[in-house]
């Protein structure tokens, strides 16, 4: 599904976010960058030991936060990495928003044109789906009405799923 957002594109796709050719890539990280399992894993895996290198001495950073490193071997130049809530540590809410909002910005110092997102702390973190794909949508449409260098924010979804939780928030979003 796409939309036009102010002559800008917010895009919903199911799949590997490590497959998608935005920019950027972001990674749903933990604070001290280490590059573990899940997605993360991924990253490190396919992109290479550099991703890691570049955490190291970037991190570790705070919950809300995002780095950004090289995309070493991905198609992705770049991997943003967004360090989400973990359920039950408090204002988890406004953490998620700051994660989103902290990774566009990250873009936009590096006067990017796409950002590819994945549905941050709703896999071992335990953030409900719902609550994320309503965060992070609003958070990215606001984005969009603003000053940005960004003409396309991809939210690259796992699972069916996931895909349709994020498709009917973002109908809802749009038709207010």
């Amino acid at each position: 599904m796409k939309v036009d957002i102010e002559n800008h594109v917010l895009e919903l796709a199911e799949g590997d976010i490590t497959e998608m050719d935005t920019d950027a890539i972001v990674n749903a990280a933990n604070a001290q960058l280490v590059l573990g399992g899940g997605v993360a894993g991924a990253i490190r895996k396919k992109g290479g030991p550099e991703i890691q290198e570049q955490c190291d001495k970037a991190g570790p950073t705070f919950v809300g936060g995002a780095v950004i490193t090289t995309g070493g071997n991905l198609k992705a130049k770049y991997v943003i990495h967004a360090v989400g809530p973990r359920m039950g540590e408090g204002n988890e809410n406004e953490k998620l928003k700051n994660a989103t909002l902290n990774s566009l910005k990250a873009a936009d110092e590096y006067n990017l044109k796409s950002i590819s997102f994945p549905a941050i702390s709703t896999g071992i973190f335990g953030f409900p789906i719902q609550r994320c794909a309503e965060i992070m949508l609003k958070t990215s449409i606001d984005y969009l009405k603003g000053q940005t260098s960004l003409e396309m924010i991809v939210f690259c979804l796992f699972g069916q799923d996931s895909y349709q939780v994020f498709e009917d928030q973002l109908k809802k979003q749009i038709s207010k």
